[in-house]
């Protein structure tokens, strides 16, 4: 469904991303881990298309995203739920939802999809009133991931989706990850929680200073001494 394909992105004369090559199939959960600076968050805005890459190409189901802007992008059907989850502090939760649907055409199925939403974070349905911003950092981060969903993504870009967050709500946050894969969302993860990512992941790659240090399915990078000692505590 998605190619990178030498992929290199500067910021001025900073190399962030040093040609990095990977893939996402259809309906696979593929996770991109690494320490703090290692290109993850970079490679994510660039699909889609907050950033320009130097060199390289990225392709979503054979059609070239490099040069698109990022409405366009949303529009094929590839969207983010960003890293610090960004939402709208001033808008109610309802409105915030519904910015997720705003370049949609197809509005008679959006009730549905916010009732879907609501199935996956009830809380959401209980908060619909209430401002943004004044929501837990855990509701923050279910609403930017509800505000995504209203998209009717198929390819979902989540960012961090458990920086800053307890670990009972990091793990309602990767039940859901799990519930939506099972019923066929295609994901790129970005996560520094290695052992949660390894945990849903199909497959995943390891950055390393802007480059794929390593690669494999999620149970063999798992098993890796060197990456149980470099993420998972080992």
């Amino acid at each position: 469904m998605l190619t990178l394909e030498d992929v290199r992105i500067s910021y001025g004369a900073i190399q962030a991303v040093k040609g990095i090559s990977l893939n996402v199939g259809e309906r696979e959960l593929v996770a991109l881990v690494g320490s703090n600076g290692a290109g993850k968050t970079t490679t994510l805005r660039t699909i889609s298309g907050i950033f320009r890459p130097r060199t390289g190409r990225i392709v979503y189901e054979g059609r070239d995203l490099t040069k698109l802007a990022p409405h366009q992008i949303v529009a094929a059907g590839v969207v983010q739920a960003p890293e610090g989850r960004q939402i709208f502090g001033s808008l109610t939760v309802r409105e915030n939802l519904m910015l997720g649907a705003v370049s949609r055409r197809d509005r008679a199925a959006i009730p549905a999809d916010l009732e879907r939403v609501f199935d996956l974070f009830p809380v959401l349905k209980e908060r619909l009133g209430q401002a943004g911003g004044t929501l837990s950092g855990g509701e923050q981060q279910m609403l930017s991931i509800g505000r995504a969903l209203m998209a009717r993504p198929r390819l979902l870009l989540l960012d961090e989706p458990s920086l800053g967050l307890a670990p009972l709500i990091v793990a309602r946050i990767f039940d859901v990850i799990a519930r939506l894969k099972a019923e066929g969302v295609t994901i790129l993860l970005v996560e520094q929680n290695a052992r949660k990512a390894l945990e849903v992941a199909d497959r995943a790659y390891v950055l390393e200073t802007g480059l794929v240090a390593l690669s494999g399915s999620a149970r063999e990078l798992a098993a890796n001494p060197e990456i149980e000692r470099a993420y998972l505590g080992g």
